[in-house]
């Protein structure tokens, strides 16, 4: 199937932006908006009724870009809240709830072209192999979208199940890139299994959320932790998000990354998981970080402590945003090569 007119439209004008300012552009890499109008009722009456926090309590799209500013990001990868997309023991309509949650999420990328890179969002488990691999070619072609995500932990099969490996092979072959929460929180996400997925292609990019993190306890999650950072530092495809894990070890990759050079360096970045957690709270923190790095403050490490210029302006840039940036640029590139030989 080739890509839709409008979506060349679209990916092409993504392309070309981030390519001219995305190095230097501040964008969070983890990010759940929700629209009003598709809020199951239980959960817009409880938006209404109660003002506390709970877990998995809704973005609304409506207030993404006061909280975009107010944490000094300029962009967001956004992608579907599971929490607010409910499913039932039908497959079809299983289809039918998460190709809306994306096509929500396309037309807030549409609304907001710089401010929102759209990604999407399937389940070999909730749809079926069939009709994963169908919401996924949509995704990509239809709504424009250059990041796939799946999600094991949620619907409880393991991240190199061959039906996962049937979708990450359609989104490779669409030039898109596949991305999968990987945390410390379920055993559906080992290491072992996240290596399998990024040795089945291994010069194509792989995205892995939270870099081992997730919903584990500290101590619970300490093995996949160290786990993740070895297994980055093997496979050069293979990108890491910084959310929703300790903020110790986030020092600590973030370190050994930069310690790594090229081509380690460029594939990390900074995120939130918001709403799971605090955009402004986290882009606070990761600048407060940086300075402290940036100025050689070693908290003990070696590495810093025998090179105190690691953290140079563009590496800081690079895990910031301007790592992200490049891999959008180039799976958009491979999309458009691909569907539509441009």
């Amino acid at each position: 199937m080739a890509i839709a007119r409008e979506a060349t439209e679209q990916i092409r004008a993504r392309m070309e932006w981030l390519a001219a300012v995305g190095e230097r552009l501040v964008i969070d890499a983890d990010v759940h908006p929700s629209a009003r109008q598709s809020l199951p009722a239980p959960i817009a009456e409880r938006i209404a009724d109660d003002p506390n926090y709970y877990h998995g309590r809704p973005l609304l799209e409506e207030d993404l870009e006061r909280t975009l500013d107010h944490a000094g990001v300029d962009a967001a990868l956004c992608w579907q809240n599971p929490a607010v997309t409910l499913y039932v023991d039908d497959p079809e309509e299983n289809a039918r709830r998460l190709g809306a949650a994306n096509e929500d999420i396309a037309r807030l990328g549409r609304r907001l072209p710089q401010r929102v890179i759209p990604a999407g969002w399937t389940d070999p488990k909730a749809l079926g192999t069939a009709a994963a691999v169908a919401l996924a070619e949509r995704c990509v072609q239809e709504l424009a979208m250059p990041v796939v995500k799946m999600n094991p932990a949620q619907n409880a099969y393991p991240i190199d199940d061959p039906m996962v490996m049937d979708v990450v092979d359609a989104i490779v072959a669409l030039g898109a890139v596949a991305a999968f929460h990987f945390g410390a929180d379920t055993p559906y996400t080992s290491v072992e299994g996240l290596a399998a997925v990024a040795e089945r292609h291994p010069e194509h990019p792989l995205i892995a959320v939270h870099m081992g993190g997730g919903g584990a306890a500290f101590v619970e999650a300490e093995a996949t932790y160290q786990g993740a950072r070895a297994l980055g530092l093997r496979r050069s495809n293979l990108f890491y998000v910084l959310s929703a894990k300790r903020d110790t070890h986030i020092e600590s990759a973030l370190i050994s990354y930069a310690a790594a050079g090229a081509p380690w360096r460029h594939n990390i970045a900074a995120a939130s998981d918001t709403p799971y957690s605090g955009m402004v709270w986290n882009f606070a923190a990761f600048r407060a970080l940086f300075e402290t790095l940036r100025e050689g403050a070693t908290h003990g490490d070696p590495r810093l402590a025998a090179d105190p210029t690691l953290f140079d302006e563009d590496t800081i840039a690079g895990f910031m945003g301007g790592n992200l940036a490049k891999l959008i640029v180039e799976a958009d590139r491979r999309i458009l090569e691909r569907g539509t030989g441009t």
